[in-house]
Parts: C-alpha cells; sequence; structure tokens
C-alpha cells in the first residue's frame, strides 16, 4: 500500500504565519523576498518579516535592516535599518553584527564610529564572520 503525503510549505508557513509564528513568519517573508515557491514580493516581504521582527525573531530583523537599506519593499531608511540591525546584533546574529559595523564605518544611518564598526565587526568575527574578518584586517 503507498502511502501519500501531502506537503505544502507556502501554505502551511502562510496559515501559521497568519496564526502568528515569528518562525513562520520569517519564513513567509523569506519565501516573497527570494520568489521562492510564491511570486517574488518585497511589500509582501517585509510585511511578514516586520510581524516576525517585532516577535523579537533576529533573523528577520536583520532580514527587515538590510531590506531598509536597500529600499526593497519599503522606503530606503537607514536609521530605520540600524535599529533592526542592532536588534538583531544584540541577539548575536554575526551576519547583523557584520552590517551593523560597515554601518558605523560609513556613516550610514549612524554617525561615522571606528570605534564601534570595530566592536561588532570583531563580534562578528569571533563567530566566523568572514566579511568581518576582512573588514578588520582592512582597519587595523
Amino acid at each position: 500500500m503507498l502511502i501519500t503525503i501531502e506537503f505544502n510549505p507556502p501554505k502551511d508557513d502562510a496559515e501559521a504565519a497568519e496564526q502568528g509564528d515569528a518562525v513562520a513568519q520569517y519564513n513567509l517573508g523569506s519565501m516573497y523576498a527570494t520568489g521562492r515557491g510564491v511570486p517574488k514580493d518585497d511589500v509582501k516581504a517585509v510585511k511578514w518579516f516586520l510581524k516576525a521582527a517585532e516577535q523579537g525573531d533576529a533573523d528577520a530583523q536583520y532580514s527587515l535592516g538590510v531590506m531598509y537599506t536597500e529600499g526593497r519593499g519599503a522606503t530606503k531608511d537607514d536609521v530605520e535599518a540600524v535599529k533592526w540591525l542592532r536588534k538583531a546584533a544584540e541577539q548575536d546574529n554575526a551576519d547583523a553584527q557584520y552590517y551593523l559595523g560597515f554601518m558605523y564605518a560609513t556613516g550610514r544611518g549612524v554617525a561615522a564610529d571606528i570605534a564601534q564598526a570595530k566592536l561588532w565587526f570583531q563580534k562578528a568575527a569571533a563567530q566566523g564572520n568572514q566579511p568581518a574578518k576582512n573588514a578588520l584586517a582592512k582597519l587595523n
């Protein structure tokens, strides 16, 4: 006897996301941001990243920060980007720590501050983030 299991990730994630599951909201945002399994839609991606980010999901906070720096799905806003990148960085998200260091190094959304840039690059590098290691090498 053959058992068939139906699995439709977009529907399952959408249902869980609608019910407030932060991981599902992040996953759905990622799907919309990349067009994986659904039509690419940056506005919907930001909507779902924001819902998950507001619940403290560090990956969503990082992704939302990136969307704001690039002006994808929302008006480009480096100050808002820094807000979300910092929240993710403070939860030890290495990519967010690197990106926050970059924002400090370039003065985007914050006053340029090489000491703060180094601090965040060091935190990310300690987790093995190669771009952060490269950035530190350039600053030293």
